[in-house]
């Protein structure tokens, strides 16, 4: 138990981090992850173990996303039965999971990311009212799957994936990050299951890191909101940058 004592305040401010970092963008597991195999978890438990926390930050997320009246509820719902289904095909494929080379391909998505919120092809095409038509729905199912199968798998960086899947579509930041935590949260669950199901979490730990992570998803979209697209598109380029250079340089 004495093992605790730093590590829960450091838990708290990190988790505080990343949870802003999450709800703005993405990213926030790529502290987190770190900082639980630190602490001394198997990688496969650490994986588990940070659910716990996403979970948590993304009740508030939402609350707060939909309290200002910026999420698109709709729109979220198509998106979430394709992601449950692949989160759970994910978190399966995650049990035994070898991330070296994943942490190669998650850095090279991440520099295409950043390219693609700098060149921003799809700003003015952006409108209040975006209309999905069957072809619009037909990608956004297979996309979600997608992205379900990688936050099931690993969840760091997830939110990049999200935000590119729904800029091609014209929607600001705003509404995506709404939509982003929704999904998100949804699919969790069912990833959690499957983690605690194969005894891959460490709750202790997990709740720790779940109280800052929580506090940073009740920032977020206050942020997000006050701030707008182009703040957003700052934070998103920045954390991008900084990610990547991370997994490419030092894995």
């Amino acid at each position: 138990m004495d093992a605790y004592i730093w590590q829960l305040p450091l838990l708290l401010v990190v988790g505080v981090i990343a949870g802003i970092l999450n709800t703005l963008a993405g990213g926030g597991s790529l502290l987190t992850l770190p900082l639980l195999i630190f602490m001394g978890l198997p990688g496969s438990v650490a994986n588990g173990t940070n659910r716990i926390a996403i979970f948590c930050q993304n009740i508030f997320a939402i609350r707060g996303f939909s309290r200002r009246g910026m999420l698109p509820l709709q729109l979220a719902l198509l998106c979430t039965p394709p992601a449950l289904l692949g989160s759970w095909v994910g978190a399966n494929l995650a049990i035994n999971l070898d991330d070296q080379v994943f942490k190669r391909v998650l850095a090279l998505i991440m520099v295409g990311v950043l390219v693609f919120t700098a060149i921003d092809p799809m700003k003015r095409f952006r409108q209040a009212d975006v209309q999905f038509g069957l072809w619009r729905k037909a990608l956004i199912v297979v996309s979600f799957f997608g992205v379900g199968v990688y936050g099931g798998f690993v969840q760091a960086g997830v939110g990049f994936i999200v935000i590119t899947a729904l800029l091609i579509h014209g929607l600001d930041l705003v509404r995506i990050n709404a939509i982003k935590v929704f999904v998100i949260f949804a699919y969790t669950f069912i990833a959690l299951g499957v983690f605690i199901y194969h005894g891959q979490v460490d709750y202790y730990l997990g709740f720790a890191l779940a109280a800052g992570n929580s506090i940073g998803g009740t920032i977020g979209p206050k942020l997000a909101v006050a701030k707008g697209h182009d703040w957003i598109k700052k934070v998103v380029s920045v954390t991008v940058l900084v990610f990547a250079l991370k997994l490419l340089l030092f894995p």
